[in-house]
């Protein structure tokens, strides 16, 4: 997807695909954390240590360090004056949004020496800041510029984040546990339309909104222009109070509206159930429990004496590497899961975990969505060959973001790493070529419902393997 961001929030809250997501979060907020996972634009593993969190400290601290930060981690060499030419242009344009025109922001140069530059990152913030702060904000100001300065890497997985962004990735990795109406968003990168699909049970899902319908306005609100967690925040809101969604349906050109009361919504990760004789098992991200919901339900499925496994990770962006580690381990028995190279050359190896529980013979349905960390153990599987790669190629998404608090309540989302497969692979912008090939849109409702032609190809398959 390039440059474009395919985000994927459950329920109203969470934008994850797009963070690639991978993060490991720990007791205190995100700290540090190596993530691999997100279509396009994120990753999957996340280590936390707290590097930056300076309470005390101001905006020029908080900008310091983060220039320290990308100089120190980022993963491959850059030119500072990269950072320093973006910061002085995301000044300008936040001020020309704040409707302050011809804003005099000066441009700087980089002299190859880290403390001038630090004193020329500084200069262009108080300069914006003297100038404009009464009429704009201080805080927004230092957030831009930060913002500038990791974005002109040119690399759609290094940012910063605000603080809302974090949280609502932190609870979207914690499982999604949030006054809402339960349904996912999508946006389509072509087209920008925000499509959603209904979590069973849910208030949007008895309300009548169905897969694939599309959202127009949200209390009035055209989404057109909007940023995926813009429409999630004003979908959100206290329990028991009411949301109006604008919706054209699904193959309809005649929108109708919904009043939907929000309630507290919990969702898991992982949808099981038993597709005739096979046990299937969906999972829409790597999150914390995610390890244990995929574990319960192959486990039910042995327990219903399944005779194979499906295991669906079709547009699945990501999420934890620790979870992916997990996860690979109930398929592989011992050896490398995955490594991880940072800029110096070292490596570091993730090994299985010794908890393999037997389910054979197993499928893996993937797709162009297929991101990061479910490449993790897309690859691992195949490396290994103890399942059957079923589907599309992959999405391509090898490197890994590493995620580091800021004072402010926010961090900073630093690409600090590549990973190969345990064979070496490097699969960044390549993706993984499935054993078997199955064309199938991936925007298109179609996944696990009678229409899903990886689904019939992979029953197929062990109907043929079983015999």
């Amino acid at each position: 997807m390039s440059r474009t961001l395919r985000v994927l929030t459950a329920a109203l809250a969470v934008s994850v695909a797009s963070l690639g997501g991978a993060l490991f979060l720990a007791h205190e907020k995100v700290s540090h954390a190596e993530m691999i996972g997100d279509t396009g634009n994120g990753v999957a593993s996340i280590d936390l240590q707290d590097l930056l969190a300076n309470p005390s400290g101001g905006d020029q601290r908080m900008l310091d360090n983060a220039f320290r930060q990308v100089q120190r981690t980022y993963y491959k060499p850059f030119n500072a004056q990269t950072l320093l030419t973006g910061e002085q242009k995301e000044l300008v344009a936040y001020l020309k949004a704040h409707k302050i025109g011809d804003p005099a922001i000066p441009t700087l140069y980089a002299s190859g020496d880290e403390e001038r530059d630090l004193q020329a990152l500084n200069k262009d913030l108080s300069v914006a800041q003297n100038l404009y702060g009464a009429k704009t904000s201080k805080t927004e100001l230092t957030q831009a510029a930060i913002r500038g300065m990791l974005d002109s890497l040119g690399d759609p997985y290094t940012t910063y984040l605000a603080p809302a962004e974090i949280n609502t990735l932190e609870e979207s990795l914690k499982g999604g546990d949030f006054g809402g109406i339960g349904v996912y968003i999508e946006q389509n990168p072509k087209t920008k339309d925000v499509i959603v699909a209904p979590i069973e049970g849910t208030p949007a899902y008895l309300a009548g909104v169905h897969i694939g319908d599309r959202v127009l306005a949200v209390n009035g609100r055209s989404v057109a222009t909007m940023k995926m967690d813009q429409v999630s925040q004003l979908i959100r809101g206290p329990v028991d109070t009411t949301v109006d969604l604008k919706i054209l349906p699904h193959g309809s050109k005649v929108p109708k509206t919904f009043s939907i009361v929000r309630k507290q919504i919990v969702v898991p990760s992982v949808h099981a159930k038993m597709e005739g004789p096979y046990d299937y098992v969906r999972l829409s991200e790597f999150g914390s429990t995610s390890y244990d919901e995929v574990r319960k339900a192959m486990l039910d499925g042995k327990a219903q004496h399944a005779k194979g496994y499906i295991f669906d990770l079709c547009n699945n962006g990501g999420g934890l590497l620790e979870a992916a580690v997990q996860i690979s381990s109930l398929f592989i028995t011992d050896g490398t899961i995955v490594s991880t190279v940072d800029r110096a050359g070292d490596r570091e190896v993730k090994t299985a975990l010794h908890t393999d529980i037997g389910t054979t013979p197993l499928v893996l349905l993937v797709n162009k969505y297929t991101a990061s960390a479910s490449e993790i153990t897309a690859g691992a599987i195949q490396d290994y060959r103890v399942g059957t790669l079923i589907g599309t190629k992959t999405f391509g998404k090898g490197v890994v973001q590493s995620i580091y608090n800021t004072p402010d309540g926010g961090a900073l989302k630093i690409t600090t790493a590549r990973y190969l497969t345990p064979l070496g692979r490097d699969i960044q912008h390549k993706g993984i070529r499935p054993d078997i090939v199955v064309d199938q849109e991936a925007e298109l409702p179609i996944i696990d419902t009678p229409y899903d032609k990886q689904l019939a190809v992979a029953k197929a398959y062990l109907k043929k393997k079983i015999h």
